[in-house]
């Protein structure tokens, strides 16, 4: 399955021919944006982390679904996700049926094929297929905490504005995924938000299966060990100020989240390195580019940016305990 996942599912290919969808649903979100923002009256508040989670599940929902369903706003209850799956059971038996000819209904599929199908085609253990399914997005936690350390750091944000619409700007505006690699600094402000908030804070446990002397220390056989990301994004003896967020600690680094370099593993490391990592950072990057290109933002409530609270939740995903509210302002290129 975790073969399936990285060379089928979630491959950089796979994952950059669904980038459009990505970009229909960014777009809509600044659309939204600006419709909330003025039925409140212009430059009225939004609540980002709602509009975030919505847009994001629509995302994934057109990718691995083929298509938004009812009651998409917020995470799809469990027994829907199941009941996904079996439609498309259902759906490739009844092509068989018609076409009396396997080959020919699978050539159909292929021209009309999500990553649920793909997953069937791939495996016979539809349980497990409904597993991996039910894996919960995390892309949104990661924008909004991005957007709550930039609102922290004025500074910040306008060197990251700053980048996004000179590079944007040329385009007529238009944000796509094309060159998103150019925009250096914003993908430090992502790293450097990966480190200090790691969406899943700690691994889920683990197994070992030959007892190990590390430092010092004997780790039986058996051991369940849990890795605590977080705590290793924030060691001092790897991370210079390490409460503080400073992306141009990245700049002129060559430290990454791809599980190489053990002081930052958001997505952990080796073999149990987080298959959905080129969908998840291409969602972030997409997301936050769009947010600091096309507004400005201001705090509601003339609340001063050392005062944002930031507050987790406690649980498996560390996202924010508090909703976050923005008031946006419009970018009219000049």
């Amino acid at each position: 399955m975790k073969r399936i996942c990285t060379t089928e599912l979630l491959s950089k290919k796979r994952v950059t021919s669904l980038r459009f969808i990505r970009e229909e649903e960014a777009d809509k979100l600044v659309q939204l944006i600006g419709r909330e923002s003025a039925a409140g009256g212009g430059g009225a508040a939004v609540n980002l982390s709602r509009l975030l989670f919505a847009v994001s599940n629509t995302m994934t929902s057109r990718t691995a679904f083929g298509k938004v369903r009812e009651l998409e706003e917020s995470f799809l209850p469990v027994m829907h996700r199941i009941r996904i799956v079996d439609e498309h059971l259902s759906r490739r038996r009844r092509r068989e049926t018609e076409h009396h000819d396997i080959a020919e209904a699978a050539e159909e599929d292929d021209n009309d094929e999500d990553l649920v199908d793909v997953l069937l085609a791939s495996t016979n253990n539809h349980l497990e297929a409904k597993a991996i399914i039910m894996v919960r997005e995390t892309s949104p936690v990661t924008v909004a905490w991005a957007m709550s350390e930039l609102m922290r750091n004025p500074e910040k944000m306008e060197k990251a504005q700053r980048e996004a619409r000179q590079l944007f700007d040329r385009k007529g505006g238009v944000v796509d995924e094309s060159c998103l690699d150019e925009l250096h600094y914003l993908k430090s402000v992502i790293k450097e938000t990966l480190r200090m908030h790691p969406a899943v804070p700690l691994s889920i446990p683990r197994e070992g299966v030959e007892a190990v002397v590390i430092n010092g220390y004997r780790i039986p056989t058996k051991t369940r060990v849990i890795v605590n990301y977080w705590a290793i994004g924030r060691d001092p003896s790897y991370w210079t100020q390490p409460d503080e967020f400073m992306p141009e600690r990245f700049l002129d680094s060559s430290v990454d989240y791809k599980g190489f370099d053990f002081q930052l593993i958001p997505f952990g490391a080796g073999r149990r390195l987080c298959p959905g990592i080129n969908y998840g950072i291409a969602v972030v990057s997409l997301l936050l580019a769009n947010l600091i290109y096309h507004f400005d933002w201001k705090l509601p409530n003339q609340l001063k940016p050392q005062d944002l609270d930031m507050f987790k939740n406690l649980g498996v995903s560390a996202s924010r305990k508090n909703d976050l509210y923005l008031n946006p302002i419009p970018y009219h290129a000049p």
